[in-house]
């Protein structure tokens, strides 16, 4: 049942395109709305994910964004609000995994309180399990490891998703639009192609929309890419408490505050040179360490 007139109404807002905003209402249906002018004497940009008060069309009158409700989170590049979770695809294939931006994704999302999960996708690549699901096993996300094509996994894949709003972030071609299109065919969302001379992807997903999966009760977007920790305020001495397999060695630093990285008696680092913690992983933190220190040292210069 749709809107007949009246009182406005609330709903969510699932993409916005050339100054219009298509909101999902309560009633269930979809409505192409403008913004007042009141957001943007305020400063205030409307964002998929946004919870909205809205009056839709109706004789002839075009529908309006009435009120934007207060946010819980969001992303900033690309501009999305309201997570419930972020669901970090990565291929056990090609292309090779870029785990510096799976860093930076679960540094981001728990920064700002939102559970993630890591799906090693395109496991008929490999015959044994992807090395990635052992080395992010401390790091406190979900791990799935699943098949598109052939639908190994998927389940798992719904029993996330359902009943929650979340975002798939990755690079091009590890197969987010494949992996949505397995879970509800009904999307028939375009799937890129890897390249065959530098086997990246190609992007296909153009701008931030959210897609509506009524079977699961679900809401996801397919993202067309992240600039993560350019966004992020953090000083370096803040980046190791969001390491959660660093915890269970740092209270026995013999520093206090100690950055595991060049101090001496570190636990954490022995514990790395122990196996205990992926030296991969420790490697990658050393590295954004390095670059959140570089960053804060050039504001004074």
């Amino acid at each position: 049942m749709t809107w007949d007139g009246g009182d406005p109404i609330k709903g969510r807002i699932l993409k916005g395109i050339g100054g219009f905003y298509y909101i999902y209402g309560e009633d269930g249906a979809v409505y192409e709305c403008r913004a007042k002018g009141k957001f943007r004497r305020e400063g205030v940009k409307p964002m998929p994910g946004d919870f909205a008060e809205f009056t839709p069309p109706v004789q002839g009158a075009g529908g309006s964004v009435d009120e934007i409700f207060p946010r819980k989170n969001q992303l900033p590049r690309p501009m999305i609000a309201n997570l419930d979770r972020l669901l970090i695809v990565v291929a056990a294939g090609e292309p090779e995994a870029d785990l510096q931006l799976v860093d930076k994704l679960l540094l981001y999302a728990r920064a700002h309180g939102i559970p993630a999960a890591i799906a090693v996708n395109k496991a008929d690549q490999r015959p044994d399990p992807s090395p990635i699901l052992q080395e992010y096993a401390g790091s406190g996300a979900q791990l799935l490891e699943v098949s598109a094509r052939e639908g190994r996994g998927l389940d798992a894949v719904k029993e996330l998703l359902s009943g929650a709003f979340t975002c798939l972030a990755g690079q091009s071609a590890v197969g987010k639009s494949t992996l949505l299109n397995a879970i509800a065919p009904g999307l028939s969302l375009q799937t890129g192609e890897l390249s065959r001379k530098t086997a990246r992807g190609r992007h296909t997903t153009r701008h931030s929309e959210l897609l509506l999966l009524p079977e699961l009760d679900a809401i996801v977007a397919d993202t067309p890419g992240f600039s993560i920790l350019e966004c992020m305020e953090m000083e370096p001495e803040e980046l190791k408490d969001y390491y959660p397999e660093f915890f269970p060695f740092a209270g026995e630093c013999r520093f206090d505050g100690c950055l595991h990285d060049r101090e001496p008696q570190c636990r954490v680092k022995q514990a790395v040179a122990e196996g205990e913690v992926s030296a991969a992983r420790y490697a990658r933190y050393q590295k954004l360490l390095q670059e959140l220190t570089e960053r804060r040292e050039n504001r004074y210069v």
